[in-house]
C-alpha cells in the first residue's frame, strides 16, 4: 500500500504556498489600495460641480439675447429632470447604483481580465460614479490600467462625501448628447424643445440611449439609430422592473418630433458678434473661453427687434419700388448656397446705431441686413463719407468764433479767391441747383444749403472745424480741404451718432459702450463699464445748435418725419446725402436717445436719383424711435432751463443793433443764452444811438426772472 505522508506534504505545501499567495496579493492590494488611495485624495472634489457653460448675453431688462464661450450646457438641479430620465439611465448605465459604494469590483475585475487578455484597453465597468470621476478631470480620459485604479479610488471618495442624488445631478448635468451639446437641459431643448423636466419616457429613454455614442446616434443625425436604442432602453427598464411592458410599448408609439437642427455659430447677429468684440478687449481669452458668465449690455430688446424689423422692411420695400435699378436681396437670397459669405453684398444695405443720451450706452445696432451673409458691421466698423451731416459741427465751430444764428450769409456761389484756403475755384452748388442770395446763417443749416455752410466754415476756420470734429469723436480728416465742410470726409455710424449726441446732451460726449457690467458664476460683479464723458461744446453753444436741428425736423430736410412719418415727439437731427446719391444718412435725437441710420451698397455706387437721407434713412429712423417713445424713452424729468434772453441784433454785423441799423432795415430780434448776447454795438451803419431794451435780462431762468418780465 503506498504511503500517504509525501501526498500529504506536497498538499501542505500547496497549501501553504496558497496562503502565501493569498497575503502577497493583500499585502500587493493594500499597497495598490495606498498608493492610489494617496493619488486620489489630491483631486479636488469641488470641481466636480465647476462645470464649463456659455456665458449669456442678457438685455438691460435683464432679458437674454443669447449665449457665448463655454460649453452649450445649462446647469439644472437634480429636481428639474424628469423621473423617467433617471430611471432610464441608471438602467442603461448603472443598474446598481443604489447598491455600490461607488465600485462594482465584479465589473472592475472582469475589464481588466479583458483589457489583460486582449491587449488593448477598453472602457468597460464604469459606474456612474467612476464616469463622473473621469468626465470631472481631464488627466483620466487616456485608457490604461494606472487611470482606472486612480478612477476606482477616486470613486469610492467621492460616494464617501457626496449623496447619491448629489451625483446624479452631477453627472446628468456633464453628459455630453453629440452636436455640441453637454447636459441634460440643453439635450431636451434642442433635441425635443422642452425642458429636462417635462421629457416623457421615449424621449428620456432615447436620450439615455445616445450617451454611450452620442454623436453616431444622434437623432438629428441618425433618427433609426437613436430609436433603435431607445427601445434597448425600455427593454432594460422592463427587465429591472422600472416599468412595465405595457409602458415600453406606449412609450414606442409616442409621436416624437425632434426640433430643427441649431445653428452652430454662438454669434447669431450683430449684436452679439458687438458683445463678443467688447469682451475680447475686456477679459482675458482663459476668462472667455471658461464661460459661466452673466454678460449685462445696454442693449433693450424690444428696440433692436425694431430696429432689425424697420431696416428690412424700408430697404425691402425700396428694392421693390417701381424703376429702382439695382436686383433686390431676394434675388441674391435666391442664388446663395447658405455658406459662402461674399466679399461684400450685391444689394442694398443699411445699418443703424441707438445710443442712451444719458449713459452713452448702445440700446440698439444693426450691421446689416444679413449676419449669415455677412459678418461686416457697417454700424461700428464701416467708415463712409458722411456729406450734410457734418454740417452741425460747422455751424457749431462758427457760433463758438461768434457767428450768430440771425447773422446774414450769402447763398451764391463762392468766388474765386473768396475762401481762405480754397487753392482752386471750388464752388459748391446746392441740392436743388438754386441760389437764395441773402439769408440768416440759421437758414443754411435748417435748409442744408452747401454755398452758406461752407462760407460759415470759413468763418470759423479749418483747424477749429477739423478740432471740434475730432473732440466729438469723428474721424480726423486725412487731407484738408473747404470740402470739409460740406461732408467730404468719412467716418464710423457709431462715431458720427455719438458725435451727434453732444446736442441734445448740452456739448457733452459720453463714450458709447454695450456691456453695462459682468458677473461670474457666483454673481460677483468683475467688470463694470464707467459712464466716460467729455465736454465738447459749452452748454450754450450745443443749446442753440439743438434748437436748429430741431428747425430741420419742422421746416427743413427732415420735415417729412413730421407730416409723413407722424413722429409727434420733440427731436431733431440732420439728413445727409453724398455726392451720385451714394450713401443716404439721418443722424436724429430725442431728449432721451439719439439713433443713426446709414443706407447704401457695399461697393459704393448711386442707390438711385434722389435717394436723398430724408427720403431712404429717414423712415427707418422714424419707425425705430416710434417704438422707443412708446417703451418709454422720453423726457420725464425736466433738465435744467438754460438762461435765454432777447436782444435786438444787427444781421449784417453780429453785434448789438443801433438805430443806424433799424433804419437799414439789419435790426433783428432774437433769443439767445445770455452769454452768447453781444457786448458791442454794431459800428457798420453809422449811428452808435443804441436801439431800446437792447439786451433784456434772461428769460428762463426761473420763476421770479419771468416775474420781473411781466411786470416791466
Amino acid at each position: 500500500m503506498p504511503s500517504l505522508k509525501p501526498r500529504r506534504s506536497c498538499l501542505s505545501i500547496l497549501f501553504r504556498l496558497a496562503l502565501i499567495a493569498i497575503f502577497l496579493g493583500a499585502v500587493a492590494a493594500g499597497i495598490v489600495v495606498m498608493i492610489y488611495g494617496g493619488v486620489a485624495s489630491r483631486y479636488d472634489l469641488s470641481k466636480l460641480g465647476e462645470m464649463k457653460q456659455r456665458s449669456i448675453v442678457l438685455d438691460s431688462k435683464g432679458r437674454e439675447l443669447g449665449r457665448l464661450h463655454g460649453e452649450n450646457r445649462v446647469v439644472v438641479p437634480y429636481e428639474k429632470v424628469s423621473p423617467f430620465f433617471i430611471k432610464a439611465l441608471l438602467a442603461r448605465e448603472d443598474s446598481r447604483f443604489y447598491e455600490h459604494g461607488g465600485v462594482d469590483y465584479y465589473g472592475v475585475a472582469r475589464a481588466i481580465l479583458r483589457d489583460v487578455k486582449e491587449k488593448k484597453a477598453k472602457q468597460g465597468a464604469s459606474t456612474i460614479t467612476m464616469q463622473l470621476a473621469r468626465n470631472s478631470f481631464g488627466d483620466l480620459s487616456d485608457k490604461n490600467a494606472h487611470r482606472k485604479l486612480v478612477e476606482v479610488m477616486l470613486a469610492k471618495r467621492i460616494e464617501s462625501e457626496n449623496s447619491k442624488q448629489r451625483i446624479l445631478e452631477l453627472y446628468v448635468n456633464r453628459i455630453f448628447f453629440g452636436t455640441g451639446l453637454y447636459g441634460i437641459e440643453r439635450a431636451a431643448k434642442a433635441y425635443f424643445n422642452k425642458s429636462a423636466e417635462r421629457l416623457s419616457l421615449g424621449e428620456a429613454a432615447t436620450l439615455a440611449g445616445i450617451i454611450r455614442s452620442p454623436n453616431r446616434f444622434s437623432p438629428f443625425r441618425n433618427w433609426m439609430g437613436a430609436m433603435e436604442e431607445r427601445d434597448v432602453v425600455l427593454a432594460r427598464m422592463v427587465l429591472h422592473k422600472d416599468i412595465s411592458q405595457a409602458e415600453a410599448d406606449a412609450a414606442k408609439k409616442e409621436d416624437m418630433a425632434v426640433a430643427a437642427i441649431p445653428v452652430s455659430r454662438t454669434q447669431e447677429n450683430y449684436t452679439m458678434e458687438a458683445v463678443r468684440r467688447d469682451l475680447e478687449a475686456i477679459l482675458d481669452d482663459e476668462e472667455i473661453e471658461d464661460g459661466g458668465l452673466r454678460v449685462f449690455t445696454t442693449i433693450d430688446k424690444d428696440l433692436q427687434l425694431a430696429a432689425d424689423t424697420a431696416l428690412e422692411m424700408r430697404l425691402r420695400a425700396v428694392e421693390h419700388t417701381r424703376g429702382f435699378p439695382h436686383p433686390p436681396k431676394t434675388a441674391f437670397d435666391a442664388t446663395w448656397d447658405g455658406v459662402t459669405e461674399p466679399p461684400s453684398t450685391p444689394y442694398l444695405q443699411g445699418a443703424l446705431i441707438s445710443i442712451n443720451n444719458n449713459t452713452g450706452g448702445i440700446l440698439a445696432v444693426v450691421g446689416g441686413r444679413s449676419f449669415a451673409q455677412s459678418r461686416y458691421d457697417r454700424a461700428t466698423m464701416g467708415t463712409r463719407t458722411i456729406g450734410s451731416t457734418i454740417k452741425p459741427f460747422v455751424y457749431a465751430a462758427a457760433m463758438l468764433k461768434g457767428l450768430l444764428p440771425g447773422t446774414t450769409m450769402l447763398d451764391e456761389p463762392i468766388q474765386p479767391g473768396e475762401l481762405h484756403e480754397n487753392r482752386g475755384n471750388w464752388s459748391p452748388q446746392n441740392s436743388d441747383g438754386k441760389f437764395l442770395g441773402p439769408i440768416p446763417m440759421a437758414l443754411g443749416l435748417v435748409k442744408s444749403r452747401n454755398a452758406v455752410t461752407v462760407r460759415v466754415g470759413d468763418y470759423a476756420g479749418l483747424d477749429s472745424v477739423v478740432e471740434l470734429m475730432r473732440d466729438a469723436g469723428i474721424t480726423e480728416p486725412t487731407i484738408r480741404t473747404p470740402q470739409i465742410y460740406i461732408g467730404n470726409t468719412g467716418t464710423s455710424l457709431k462715431s458720427l451718432t455719438a458725435a451727434m449726441s453732444i446736442f441734445p446732451n448740452q456739448g457733452v460726449r459720453r463714450r458709447p459702450f454695450i456691456i453695462d457690467r459682468i458677473e461670474d458664476g457666483n454673481g460677483a460683479v468683475i467688470y463694470k463699464t464707467p459712464v466716460l464723458e467729455t465736454e465738447v461744446l459749452p452748454a450754450t453753444v450745443a443749446t442753440v445748435t439743438e434748437r436748429l436741428l430741431e428747425r430741420v425736423v419742422s421746416e427743413g430736410t427732415a420735415a417729412a418725419l413730421r407730416s409723413e412719418y407722424g413722429f409727434k415727439e420733440k427731436a431733431g437731427g440732420k439728413t445727409g446725402t453724398t455726392n451720385d446719391y451714394k450713401d443716404a444718412w439721418f443722424i436724429g435725437f430725442t431728449t432721451e436717445i439719439t439713433t443713426g441710420v446709414w443706407v447704401g451698397f457695399d461697393a459704393p455706387k448711386t442707390i438711385e436719383d434722389g435717394a436723398y437721407g430724408g427720403k431712404l434713412a429717414l423712415p427707418i429712423w422714424a419707425d425705430v424711435m416710434k417704438t422707443a417713445v412708446a417703451a418709454g424713452y422720453k423726457q420725464t424729468v425736466p433738465r435744467a432751463e438754460m438762461l435765454f434772453t432777447k436782444a435786438s441784433l444787427c444781421r449784417t454785423s453780429g453785434k448789438l443793433a443801433t438805430e443806424g441799423c433799424r433804419s437799414r432795415g439789419a435790426a433783428y430780434e432774437d433769443e439767445l443764452p445770455y452769454e452768447m448776447v453781444p457786448v458791442d454795438f454794431c459800428a457798420e451803419h453809422g449811428n452808435s444811438e443804441p436801439m431800446q431794451d437792447r439786451r433784456n435780462e434772461p428769460s428762463g431762468g426761473g420763476f421770479f426772472s419771468r416775474l420781473r418780465s411781466w411786470f416791466r
